[in-house]
Formats: structure tokens, C-alpha cells, sequence
């Protein structure tokens, strides 16, 4: 190849976009000794001046021979000197359609970038379109491709017309860097995400379908191709990482699209030769004039070109490889050594020489694994063929003592690939390596990783034993080992072991040489007859070590498995219930000790390792466990977070892809084997697991997941197993989304965004709770909670106002619906549990705590008032039936809603008795009704909805006054059937009611005597006996010291009473006392609301005594009784009737607020208004009231 020439420096040359560079000389020198033993240190600095050494032309000598290197002036970028035609019809479809009215200075759009991203179109049709659009404005053109450089390094900067005309190379960088962001470390070559994997291979893709499409016309233009090798040296030559990574890349794989035309133009110039030289050849009166001359016109065009090529060339290996081969970011380190190994196999006539050679040799010392395995690599490539190892001579004998000791390397996969390099090298160039270097190889065969011995293994077969080996033909198709090639095998392998004394096990070396001599080893008819033969003189050892060989090699066919300690770290992998304990233990190790104490191996070998174990297993237990073990490594303030999130972005992108891939399959097929539904589901619950841990919002799997479950709910053609964990990644991403946006400076859009993602993910929840799959519902309602319960008002609690555009309130039929389901899946009687010791009793264990888990999150609901707080009487009515249960979770509830609101509270808890109530009456009939079962649970219900009011009763005493009211009213809100004398059929909720009888105050109950009186009158037909329940609620409501008498209608008849109430110190007395026992009774802290454990119960003070005793305790009564004639006169209808309506500020206005009679009871107040009248003429004007019923008047929120 001709001499490459040097390329200007970035920084003394003008701008790309306008002229070319300029050719300043370089006078190149470089010494054997310095070059080969340069110190890893200075090959990894990108400051060092080493470059000015290492920058050898390739046909100049060796790099091993010191001598001065002449340098030859870069040629000149030309423009053209006519005017491209431009094409009367563009293609259609063109992605860039430039206007009259559009002005120079509007930077071209990003077309070229976002197609090149999404990988949709072919690259040839994407080339075309850009050549037309260049071939219409070549300005415009050609600043479209600069964008997509500039795009591609993550750079949001543009190069505008003003920029191309007025600013020069290094100006156009500097002002592109301060644009450019790089606090995030992330850019389109590295960053993660299914829409970044692909993008690194479009790009590399698209800058060689450019070299080709343009090889033909553009390539030798001169000014588009060379301006954009002088924007790439430049950019190469950057700060700014991703600059400087993206155009080393770019500026490789052009230098290898151009090796690859050079190529061309050479074969076509040889073969133009040889026509050149037939032609001549010919006779005078065969020759053709014009022939020959044509030919050599083609042969001048292909020599112009030719130069043009090893210019560009020149300037890309002069300007970008030999200053970033030495980069000290790896990564570009590795492409430069990648693609020059490329150039010598491809192009061998003029890469590969000394000059080329002796980089890779260089990085061979490399400090960085993937470094020094592309060196490998490409060696491989160039010793694996016997027509290049001819010019491998000198390199060979310069650094073949370092790759003999890159077999001990601390990186198992470049030991492996050292040793399969000096297999190679040992096939192909004999008497290379010497005894000695071999004898450095074979202690390897018993190594503990098995690819390095097993490569180690094929080296020892090749050098020892291949040698000897003979075979020959049986009936012309078979070959074998002729008997005596395969004694002199078993000899060798057999000198070889007892002779080395490397090891006393010989199932290693068996192990290592199984992959390359199987068949041999498996030949146990000659290893047995070399065995009992009488004229072999076989020691004692040596037998005892062919019986041995023997057995490893029995061993190994039979069981496949390798020697004990060979698998290390791997021997529970496979074991789901110790893989997942095992992952557990990273919790209580110290972290920091994998820098600390330089254990970065080790560290690479548990990610590896991890990965493994995510791919192989499917279970929650394993897969849960390996996401918390990740979460634990990617810890920022570590010096390894680097390498952790790496391999956690490798894992994920192996995920979604194969996720990808999977789903196009079920999205375009209408049936899917058992296979492939488990592949997929096991696929979604791997990414589940992670999603719950890690944040994927990158990865953009809301679409994919989403369109499965649409198809699911609309087709029902979606298995099950896949829909659950799909349902699952959706509600992580909204999550993961809202953490995002939780932060500050969210946009209105991206609220609305997220918050359409949010209702179309519950209406399809909503969907999902009528599937006929009991698993899919009960997840659907799960997730429905938790989602309504965090974008419910509370939260913009805390100063964040701004997420108000989120919250979210659920329609009435999706209350409904939550409720129904309750119904359907909570509330069911399970089967008797055993010893709890069965598979059957540990199920139904699992199944109980998964209907907490429900219940739980539906009374959240209520709680936190994303719900009707009246929705709480589905929950309460089955307070009794499942204490066992649910009782905790159901006592909680009802506590914490009585510290909401007590009055509705107590509204729901009769709403409940009234619902069961009416379920029954409609399945049983109103006929004997209250000797039912069902009745007494309902009693039992209501015995325990009074108690948990507590011994506050006279902070309750409104409460349960309207309690009562509002059950009366309920009771004979229905008449008798016409014509019938029976009772109402809602006359039985009066025994209910009496359970709260005992929660009154004896004043309260001659109220309601009245008031049932009244409202009993109200009733069109009475019967002739007395009816039963009035009777007992009567009875529940009269005093034990004055039974009040009752008429034969069965209702109290009121009888004309002094009007006279008690003394002023009587009622101070009780007004005290009433007060202690409130401050002495109060209401301890309750605990927090919880799906997963019973807790135990706790003592609310007085009350725990009167659950655990009598049914109706005594209630706190004043501390001084009342007489005989305050007790009658208290007990009067009349005296109520005067106290009701009084103009005091205290029992008049206390007992109006009770509201003991309602609008519809108009006539009654009519007539208790009148009685009041009369009876407040007997009342003292200067008393007001009952100081204990004022005491009502407290504020109960300060409790």
C-alpha cells in the first residue's frame, strides 16, 4: 500500500465545512526497544506525545528497525468544478423537502437520525433519499449529514448555515460542547433502553451502505467525504466523552467501508492490467488501438481513485487511530484494535506489515479484559489462515512471550483465547513455539475452569498426540483408528500424566482432553486389552493410572458431568429453594469490600452469575431475591456502580428483547404451543421482579404490555399466566412514572400524560374483575386499590399542589363493582382447617391471608375516602359472622372511621344491621322471623356494634339517641299488608335495637318511650294483643326501679307528672361526675391498619372488660341517685315535651340538636308544642337545662 499520509490536527485547521485541511509534515521516528516495552500507564493516557512515534507509514520499513520516517503532504480537499445536475422528479417518500421560502440559516432537520434510530426502513433507500437531497443542495445536504453525526453523539446542538460560513473546525466543537449536556454520562452509543441496543449496529450499518451507495460518484467529490473526515478527527480529538467515542466509531467504520473499496479498485486494476497486457500482446493486425487506449484511461481513472481512497485512509489512520488506540476510555480502545484486525485480513497486501502489527502488539498489554481479547481476536483471525502466518514472522518472534504468558491472564476468557491463539500458532507455523513455551502450557489441562482446560486439552492433543495419528478405511466409508495408532494414544496420554507429575487425578485430564479426543478416550475396548495383555510391562502406577483413565473416561460418557470442582459457584444454581436463601446473604455482607480489597473478579463473576440464575429460574422467591441482590450493588456512592449498572442494563435489554420478540409472535399468531406461553410468561415475571425493584422506565414497556392486555380483555385469547405479570409491569411503570414526576418542574402535558395512562390502566382493571380466572380478578382489584389509593386527594398533602391534575375519584359503577367483589371473594365461608400441618391446610392459610390482603385494601379505600364512607356497611355486617377472620381488620376500620366522623360512623353501623336485616327478610318471610339463627347472629352483631362505643356515654349520647330514632322510623316505615292484622314486617329491628338500649341515659329513654308512643299511633292497624318487639324494646328502654305500664296496645301510656327536677346541687354533682369519668376513660392510641398479621387485642379501657363479661354492662351513671318523685317526674312525656322546646342555652338548644323529631313528624311536634306550653309555666325561669346535658355541648374534636 502506499505511503499514508499524515493528517492535520484538529485544532490548526480551519473549518471542515468550508475548506480543506491543511497538510502540515510530521517527521515520524520510532525505536523497536521503546515501542514494545512501552508501560501499560502511558498507552492509557490520552495526553501522552507518544502518537508522534507510533504514527509509521506501512511502507517504510519495520517498525522493528530504527530509522526516520519521511512524512508526504495531505492532499487537498476539492470541490467540484461544475454543478451536480440536479434530478428533475425526487423519489417519493423523501424525507426532506426544502422550500423556496426557506431560509439558509434554519438548520436541517433530524430525519436522518430518527430514521437511522428507529431501524424501520432499508439503509440503501435511506443513502438515496440524503444523495438526492444532496444532489438538490449540496449545502443543505451536507449539513443534514454533519446533524446526524452531531445527533448521534447525544449532542442537541445543531450546525446551522451562519455556522458552516463564518466559524472555523475547532470553533464549530467548542461551541457544540458547551451545548452539549454530559452530566447524565449517557448518550445514543450508550445509553440503555430497547430503542438505544439497536441503534449502535443502524448506525455502523448506515456509514457502510454510505461508502457504497457513493463509491461511484460522491466518494471522490472531494469535498463532502474529506469534510466529514476532518469534522470526525476533529470530534475525535474531544473532551467530551461521547464525542469523542461516537467519531472514533464512525471514523472506523468508514476506514473500513474505504479498505474494503480500495480493495475493489485493486482488483479491478489488476485485472485491467492483465487486459492492458493481452491486448498488447497481440499481433499488429489484431491489436486495437482504441482498446488499448481506452484501457489505459481506465487504468489512469482507477490510479486517481486509488490515490483518492489511500488519502482518506491516510488522513482517518494518521487523525483518529493512531491518537485513540491509546485512548483511556476502553471502549474505544477496543474498536480501533477490533477494526484494524478487520483491514489486515481483509486488505492483507497492505495492512499487514510491521507498521500495522506492531499496535496490536502493543495493547496486547493492555490493562483492560475487552481490550486485550480484541487483540486476541484479531490475532486469531490472521494465524487461523497458513497464507498470512508467512508475514507473521517478525511479530511472532517479538511477542510470542507475551502471549505465551497471557495463558495465565486473571481473566479466564482471555487465557482461553491465548491458549486457542497458540493452538493456532502451532498448527500453522512449526518449530515456533519450543519445548519450554509448551511446557508453560500444560499444567493448564488441570485447571479449574473448564473452558481454559479444555482448550489447554486441545493444545496437548495437538502438540503430543496428533503426531501419531493413523487412520485407515474399512469397507471405503468408515475410518478408524488403526489398534496400534490407538495403543501408541493411550501410551502417550499415559507418559504424559505419570511423567509430568502435575496432578494424582487423572479425571481432569480426561475431563480436558474430552472435547478434541472423545472418540479416543471412549476406545475402552483397546484401553482394556492394552490392560490384560501379558507382554505389556506396565508398572504398578501406570496400571493403576489406566484403570483410573478408564473410569473418568466410563464416568464421563454416562453421566456428562465434569470432575468435582470444576462447577464451582454453579452447584446450586439450578436448586430454586437454595438459590433464593443464598441471594439473601448479600444483605449482611459489606459491600465496599469488592474495591476495597481489589475483588473486581469476583465481582464480575457474581454478576455473571446472577444473570444466570435471573434467565434460568421463574419463580417469584429466586427472582425477587436476585432484584434486591442487584439493588444492593447499585448503590451510586460505590466505585463498581459503573460496572453494576452495565451488567443490570445488559440483563434488562436481554429481557426486553426476547420480551419483544415474543410478543410480535402472540400478537400475529392465533395459537401459541405450551412453550411458547411459558417462555413468555416467564419472560414478563423476570421483568416484573426487576420493575418492582429497579427502575425500567427506559426500557418503554407500558406500550407492548398494554397493547397485550387490550387484546386480552377484548379477545380473551391471552393466556392467563401471561396476563398476570403483564398486569403488574404496567402498574410499575405508571409508578416508576409518578416518581419521576413527583419531584418538581413537571409539565401540565406530562401530568395529563401520565394520568390517561393511569384511567385507561383502571378501566381496564375494571374489565379484568369479570374474568372468568379467579387469579386475574383478585390481582385486577389489588392493583385498582393501591392505584386509587395513591392518586386519591391525599396526595398533594405535603406542599404538592402541583400534582392536583392527577388525583383521581372512581365513578359509581367502579365502586360497585369493588364492592360486589368483596362480596364475591371476601367474605365466603371457608372449609375447616385441620392440624395445620397438610397441603390442604396450607393452602387455605394462604388463601385466608390473601383475602386480608383484599379487605385490607378496600377498607384503605373507605379510610382515606376514595370511597363512600357508606360502602363501610358491606364491611361491618360481617364484623360478627368473621371475627375469627377479619376481626382485627374490621375493629380497626370501624375505629378509625369513629375518629373520622361519629355520626356517620354510627349511621353506617345501622345501615348494616338494616341490610341484613332485609336480606333476611326477603329469604325468610316476616313470619317468626326473630326465632331464626340468622336472627340471633344479627343480635349477636348488634350486641357488639353498641359495645364498641365505648364507656364514653356521654360523649356518645347523641349518637345513640338517633341511633334509636332512626331505627324506630326503620321499623315502622312499612305498614301490614291491607286487610291484614298482623305486625309491620319491619317491627322485629326493634329487638336489634334494644342492644343499644343500655347505652342511654335514663332521660333518653322516657324520650323515646314518647316518641315510639307517638309514632306507634302513626300505625293504621293495631293489633288486639300486644305485639312482641315493642314489647321487649319497651321493656329494654324502661328503668328496673319503675317499670313503666303499658296499655293494651302495647305502648307506654304517659301519666301526668310533677314537674319538678332537681335541686341545682344534684345536677352540679352529676355534671362533675360525668366529666372524671370522661377524663378517666379515654381512648388509647389505636395501631396501624395491617393485611398480613392478627394482632392481639387491645383493652379500650372499660370496654375489653365488658366484651370479655357481661353482655349488657352497667353503664356510668351520676354518682348521686335520683328519688322516687325526680325519677317519676323525669320519666314524663310531658316533662320531655316541656323541655324540648325551652329558649335557654342549654337543655333547650342541646336536645334541639338532637333532632328527636324530623320534618315528616309535623303534627307530632304540633302537639308537643303545645303540651310545652303548659308545662313551662312550672319551670323555674331561672334555670336552664341540665348542666349533664350541657356538658354535651363540648367540642368532641379536642378528643
Amino acid at each position: 500500500m502506499p505511503t499514508l499520509r499524515s493528517s492535520s490536527s484538529p485544532s490548526s485547521v480551519s473549518s471542515p465545512l468550508r475548506r480543506a485541511s491543511g497538510g502540515r509534515q510530521r517527521v515520524l521516528s520510532a525505536s523497536s526497544s521503546s515501542s514494545v516495552n512501552m508501560p501499560c500507564g502511558d498507552r492509557d493516557s490520552d495526553q501522552t506525545a507518544e502518537g508522534d512515534s507510533d504514527s509509521l507509514s506501512a511502507d517504510e520499513g519495520s517498525d522493528f528497525e530504527d530509522s526516520l520516517r519521511h512524512s508526504v503532504k495531505k492532499r487537498a480537499a476539492k470541490r467540484p468544478l461544475r454543478t451536480t445536475p440536479v434530478a428533475k422528479h425526487p423519489k417519493k417518500g423523501s424525507r426532506m423537502v426544502r422550500g423556496h421560502g426557506q431560509k439558509d440559516s434554519e438548520p436541517p432537520t433530524s430525519d436522518l437520525f430518527d430514521a437511522v434510530k428507529a431501524a424501520k426502513s432499508d439503509m440503501q433507500s435511506l443513502v438515496d433519499e440524503w444523495l438526492d437531497t444532496y444532489k438538490q443542495d449540496q449545502d443543505a445536504g451536507f449539513l443534514e449529514l454533519v446533524n446526524f453525526f452531531i445527533r448521534s453523539c447525544g449532542c442537541k446542538g445543531n450546525v446551522t448555515s451562519e455556522m458552516f460560513k463564518k466559524m472555523s473546525n475547532s470553533e464549530i466543537i467548542r461551541h457544540l460542547t458547551e451545548q452539549f449536556n454530559e452530566d447524565s454520562g449517557e448518550y445514543p452509543l450508550t445509553a440503555p433502553g430497547p430503542s438505544w441496543k439497536k441503534f449502535q449496529g443502524s448506525f455502523c450499518e448506515f456509514v457502510k451502505t454510505l461508502v457504497y451507495q457513493c463509491q461511484y460518484s460522491l466518494l471522490y467529490d472531494g469535498f463532502p467525504m474529506d469534510n466529514l473526515i476532518s469534522l470526525l478527527t476533529g470530534l475525535s480529538d474531544s473532551q467530551v466523552r461521547a464525542f469523542r467515542h461516537t467519531s472514533t466509531l464512525a471514523a472506523m467504520k468508514l476506514m473500513t467501508s474505504l479498505v474494503r473499496v480500495a480493495l475493489q479498485l485493486s482488483l479491478h486494476k489488476d485485472n485491467n492490467q492483465r487486459q492492458y497486457e493481452a491486448e498488447r500482446n497481440k499481433g499488429p493486425g489484431q491489436r486495437a488501438p482504441e482498446r488499448l487506449e481506452s484501457l489505459l484511461e481506465k487504468r489512469k481513472e482507477l490510479q486517481e481513485h486509488q490515490e483518492e481512497i489511500e488519502g482518506m485512509m491516510n488522513a482517518l489512520f494518521r487523525g483518529v487511530f493512531v491518537h485513540r488506540y491509546r485512548d483511556i476510555l476502553p471502549e474505544i480502545r477496543a474498536i480501533c484494535i477490533e477494526e484494524i484486525g478487520s483491514w489486515m485480513q481483509s486488505y492483507s497486501t497492505s495492512f499487514l506489515t510491521d507498521s500495522y502489527l506492531k499496535y496490536i502488539g502493543w495493547t496486547l498489554h493492555d490493562k483492560h479484559r475487552e481490550v486485550r481479547l480484541k487483540c486476541l481476536k484479531a490475532l486469531k483471525g490472521l494465524y487461523g489462515s497458513r497464507d498470512l502466518t508467512a508475514r507473521l514472522e517478525l511479530f511472532t518472534s517479538r511477542f510470542k512471550d507475551r502471549m505465551v504468558s497471557m495463558v495465565m491472564d486473571r481473566e479466564y476468557d482471555v487465557a482461553v483465547e491465548a491458549v486457542k491463539l497458540l493452538t493456532l500458532i502451532l498448527k500453522n507455523m512449526e518449530g515456533v513455539l519450543t519445548d519450554a513455551d509448551c511446557e508453560g502450557i500444560y499444567p493448564v489441562v488441570y485447571a479449574s475452569n473448564r473452558a481454559l482446560a479444555s482448550a489447554a486439552g486441545e493444545f496437548l492433543y495437538w502438540k503430543l498426540f496428533y503426531p501419531e495419528y493413523e487412520t485407515k478405511m474399512v469397507s471405503g466409508r468408515e475410518r478408524r483408528r488403526s489398534p496400534r495408532a490407538q495403543r501408541t494414544f493411550f501410551h502417550l496420554l499415559l507418559s504424559f500424566f505419570v511423567e509430568s507429575e502435575l496432578h494424582n487425578h487423572a479425571a481432569y485430564l480426561v475431563d480436558s482432553l474430552w472435547d478434541c479426543a472423545g472418540s479416543q478416550l471412549k476406545d475402552w475396548e483397546s484401553l482394556t486389552s492394552l490392560l490384560l495383555e501379558k507382554d505389556q510391562n506396565l508398572d504398578d502406577v501406570q496400571e493403576s493410572t489406566l484403570i483410573e483413565i478408564l473410569v473418568s473416561s466410563v464416568r464421563q460418557a454416562s453421566e456428562g458431568h465434569p470432575p468435582v470442582g470444576r462447577i464451582t459457584g454453579r452447584k446450586f444454581s439450578a436448586d430454586a429453594e437454595k438459590v433464593a436463601p443464598l441471594l439473601q446473604l448479600l444483605n449482611y455482607f459489606d459491600l465496599n469490600i469488592y474495591c476495597t480489597r481489589r475483588l473486581e473478579k469476583h465481582l464480575e463473576l457474581f454478576l455473571q452469575q446472577l444473570q444466570e440464575v435471573v434467565v434460568k429460574h421463574a419463580e417469584p422467591t429466586v427472582l425477587e431475591a436476585g432484584a434486591h441482590a442487584l439493588y444492593l450493588l447499585c448503590n451510586p456512592e460505590f466505585t463498581f456502580f459503573g460496572r453494576v449498572d452495565f451488567a443490570r442494563s445488559q440483563l434488562v435489554d436481554l429481557l426486553s428483547d426476547r420480551f419483544q420478540q415474543e410478543l410480535e409472535e402472540l400478537l400475529q399468531s392465533s395459537f401459541l404451543d405450551e412453550d411458547e406461553v411459558y417462555s413468555l410468561a416467564a419472560t414478563l415475571k423476570r421483568l416484573s421482579a426487576f420493575y418492582n425493584a429497579h427502575d425500567l422506565t427506559r426500557w418503554e414497556l407500558y406500550e407492548p404490555c398494554f397493547r397485550l392486555l387490550r387484546k386480552a380483555v377484548d379477545t380473551g385469547e391471552v393466556p392467563h399466566q401471561v396476563m398476570l405479570p403483564a398486569l403488574t409491569l404496567v402498574y410499575f411503570s405508571i409508578l416508576w412514572t409518578l416518581t419521576h414526576l413527583s419531584g418538581s418542574g413537571a409539565s401540565q402535558k406530562q401530568l395529563l400524560s401520565l394520568k390517561d395512562r393511569m384511567v385507561a390502566f383502571c378501566e381496564l382493571c375494571q374489565s379484568c374483575l369479570s374474568d372468568v380466572a379467579s387469579e386475574i380478578q383478585e390481582q385486577a382489584f389489588v392493583l385498582l386499590s393501591d392505584l386509587l389509593l395513591i392518586f386519591s386527594p391525599q396526595m398533594i398533602v405535603g406542599g404538592r399542589d402541583f400534582l392536583r391534575p392527577l388525583v383521581f375519584f372512581p365513578e359509581a359503577t367502579l365502586q360497585s363493582e369493588l364492592a360486589s367483589f368483596l362480596m364475591d371473594h371476601v367474605f365466603i365461608q371457608p372449609g375447616e382447617l385441620g392440624s395445620g400441618h397438610s397441603q390442604e391446610d396450607h393452602l387455605q392459610i394462604e388463601q385466608l391471608h390473601q383475602r386480608r390482603r383484599l379487605l385490607a385494601g378496600f377498607c384503605k379505600l373507605l379510610l382515606y375516602g376514595v370511597l363512600e364512607m357508606d360502602a363501610a356497611s358491606d364491611v361491618f355486617k360481617h364484623y360478627n359472622k368473621f371475627y375469627s377472620d377479619y376481626g382485627d381488620i374490621i375493629k380497626e376500620t370501624l375505629t378509625r372511621a369513629r375518629q373520622i366522623d361519629r355520626s356517620h360512623c354510627s349511621r353506617i353501623l345501622l345501615l348494616s344491621l338494616k341490610q341484613l336485616y332485609t336480606e333476611l327478610l326477603q329469604e325468610q318471610g316476616p313470619q317468626g322471623l326473630n326465632e331464626l339463627p340468622a336472627f340471633s347472629e344479627m343480635r349477636d352483631l348488634a350486641r357488639r356494634f353498641a359495645l364498641s362505643f365505648g364507656p364514653q356515654q356521654l360523649q356518645n349520647r347523641d349518637l345513640v339517641v338517633t341511633l334509636h330514632k332512626e331505627g324506630i322510623k326503620f321499623s315502622l316505615s312499612e305498614s301490614p299488608p291491607t286487610g291484614s292484622s298482623g305486625q309491620p314486617p319491619n317491627l322485629a329491628f326493634l329487638e336489634l335495637l334494644a342492644e343499644f338500649s343500655p347505652r342511654l341515659f335514663h332521660q333518653d329513654k322516657q324520650l323515646l318511650l314518647s316518641y315510639l308512643e307517638k309514632c306507634l299511633q302513626r300505625v293504621s292497624q293495631a293489633p288486639d294483643c300486644p305485639w312482641g318487639p315493642v314489647t321487649t324494646y319497651c321493656h329494654s328502654l324502661s328503668p328496673v326501679e319503675n317499670t313503666v305500664e303499658a296499655n293494651p296496645q302495647g305502648y307506654p301510656r304517659s301519666k301526668k307528672r310533677r314537674t319538678e327536677g332537681p335541686s341545682r346541687q344534684q345536677r352540679e354533682d352529676i355534671s362533675s361526675s360525668q366529666e372524671e369519668s370522661l377524663q378517666l376513660n379515654s381512648i388509647p392510641p389505636t395501631p396501624t391498619l395491617t393485611s398480613t398479621a392478627i394482632k392481639r387485642r387491645q383493652p379500650l379501657g372499660g370496654l375489653e372488660e365488658m366484651e370479655e363479661g357481661s353482655p349488657e354492662p352497667e353503664l356510668v351513671q351520676s354518682s348521686q341517685p335520683l328519688s322516687g318523685n325526680q325519677r317519676s317526674r323525669l320519666s314524663s312525656p310531658q316533662h320531655f315535651r316541656t323541655l324540648l322546646n325551652r329558649s335557654g342555652p342549654g337543655l333547650g338548644n342541646r336536645l334541639t340538636r338532637l333532632s328527636l323529631m324530623e320534618e315528616d313528624e309535623e303534627e307530632i311536634q304540633s302537639e308537643l308544642s303545645e303540651e310545652w306550653q303548659d308545662t313551662d309555666k312550672h319551670s323555674s325561669s331561672s334555670e336552664h337545662g341540665l348542666d349533664l346535658l350541657d356538658s354535651t355541648e363540648m367540642n368532641l374534636e379536642d378528643l
